[in-house]
């Protein structure tokens, strides 16, 4: 480009960003509303309650998470955190796993789908249904995938799912018999999207040799996604029920999480299942949801960075004192990992990934990895005390242990969230059909209206003034209402 015409180019993105900077600014000033108004007018901001839980919004049969009691006061009193799929306890149903050597996934999305657990007969045809399903449709990964490739895997997924609307003769049909073949399409298709979504992302974005290889269709899921993820297609059988192990943990967690709640709501206004699935996986995308596993992936890597010998106890301390005080990795003051909305003294899935995480990590040699995760787990919550002078009841949650065995599987960082979502779509698609044949009723919840009435100025007469600095204080008067003759 000619020199003079790249400095007006320069000056005129030079202008641009000016532009936004000074509205957004403005925009800061404008947009605020004064904390003291939610409490005058009892609104509970994030749907959240004075002491941190949710409020409750709806009823659901097809999870339940448990992580503290009310006290007389309404005040939350920890306890062992419990979580139950279908009404079975998640201990209870991975144990059976474990001990059988088993891939159990299937058969959990079999129990949230369909409210039992199958028997073999069952699952067995369960299985067959989802490996013909296992093939996305012909000509979808070269024309939905590899020619409009995403630097962000999950905006990618999105965009497939939704794409999958248009291969389908009858898309908007919500009767429950046909979102459930809508779901169970999405559900054998999904190892091949995560998987085509990243080698795409890998060659455009990451300069990488792209390996495609198509999914086997008698393979569970976990294995088709380490199959299709490695460049050699080759994993070992515990390395896959391990993956299998991490997706069982992550497939349900009850009706009020961010993504769960997306899909409610969704589906109360009587959309497409393509619709539905895409803004869940849209929910799971943002760092205060889904993307909360890579948060902790980050944070190992810059401890790593910045310790010179992860083994020794006094320097992780420093460390984690450090990233309390804001001081080291993103500034933000959490050690990620540690806490949760709802467990208080444990969370259970973190508890059961963390015996497979040490087993797997010993294989790889990785157990001084496996210790800082537990002196994370051990020190974190006394440390946050310590610098804060807040006591409150902190457990490792399973993001911690998640990013260990992602690491030790050699799966691609930024594949950890596509793998939450992969586990979690059995849950939205049975939260969906659970919505379709109960709920019937439009979510709508209210907003009250705090701006003050303000008349028209005409165009001539209107002068610029500067936006205030400070928010409308609580002593403002509601807006006074419309009177209609």
């Amino acid at each position: 480009m000619h020199s003079s015409r790249l400095s007006e180019v320069n000056a005129r993105d030079e202008r641009e960003k000016d532009y936004f900077d000074e509205m957004a600014k403005k925009l800061e000033a404008e947009d605020i509303i004064d904390p003291e108004l939610y409490t005058k007018y009892n609104v509970k901001k994030g749907l959240r309650n004075a002491n941190g839980t949710g409020v409750l919004a709806g009823l659901t049969r097809i999870g339940n998470v448990h992580g503290y009691e009310k006290g007389p006061a309404g005040e939350k009193l920890p306890v062992e955190g419990q979580l139950y799929y279908r009404g079975y306890e998640i201990q209870d149903l991975v144990s059976h796993y474990i001990k059988e050597e088993r891939f159990g996934f299937e058969e959990i999305t079999y129990l949230l789908l369909f409210g039992e657990l199958p028997t073999e007969d069952q699952l067995t045809e369960f299985n067959g249904k989802i490996a013909e399903r296992r093939n996305l449709p012909e000509g979808f990964a070269r024309n939905m995938i590899m020619t409009q490739p995403s630097h962000s895997i999950m905006n990618k997924i999105m965009r497939s799912v939704l794409a999958l609307y248009s291969y389908d003769d009858d898309p908007d049909n919500i009767s429950p018999a046909n979102v459930l073949s809508q779901e169970m399409n999405l559900i054998g298709y999904f190892p091949a999207i995560i998987a085509y979504c990243y080698q795409a992302k890998s060659l455009f974005f990451d300069n990488q040799s792209m390996h495609l290889h198509p999914p086997i269709p008698e393979l569970s899921t976990a294995e088709n996604i380490l199959r299709m993820l490695r460049p050699t297609g080759e994993f070992d059988p515990f390395e896959a029920r391990v993956l299998d192990l991490a997706l069982i943990l992550q497939a349900e967690h009850g009706g009020g999480n961010n993504s769960a709640f997306a899909t409610y709501l969704l589906s109360s206004s009587a959309t497409d299942t393509y619709s539905v699935i895409a803004s869940a996986v849209g929910a799971l995308k943002g760092p205060r949801h889904g993307g909360a596993n890579i948060a902790v992936i980050k944070m190992i890597e810059d401890l790593k960075a910045n310790v010179k010998d992860i083994t020794n106890k006094k320097e992780v301390d420093q460390y984690l004192v450090k990233v309390l005080n804001k001081e080291a990795n993103d500034g933000t003051g959490l050690i990620y990992g540690i806490g949760h909305a709802v467990y208080t003294l444990s969370d259970p899935r973190a508890e059961i990934l963390k015996g497979m995480a040490q087993e797997l990590a010993h294989k790889k040699g990785m157990d001084d990895d496996f210790a800082l995760c537990e002196q994370i787990a051990d020190r974190g919550p006394e440390l946050f005390t310590q610098v804060t002078g807040i006591e409150k009841p902190m457990c490792a949650n399973v993001d911690l242990y998640s990013g260990l065995v992602y690491e030790a599987l050699d799966i691609p960082k930024d594949m950890s969230t596509p793998l939450f979502a992969t586990a979690r779509l059995s849950g939205w698609c049975a939260h969906r059909l659970e919505e379709i044949i109960t709920g019937k009723k439009l979510i709508r919840p209210s907003y009250k209206g705090v701006q003050d009435p303000r008349p028209y100025v005409a165009l001539s007469d209107r002068k610029e003034t500067a936006r205030p600095t400070s928010v409308v204080k609580a002593t403002t008067a509601p807006p006074a209402p419309i009177m209609k003759k």
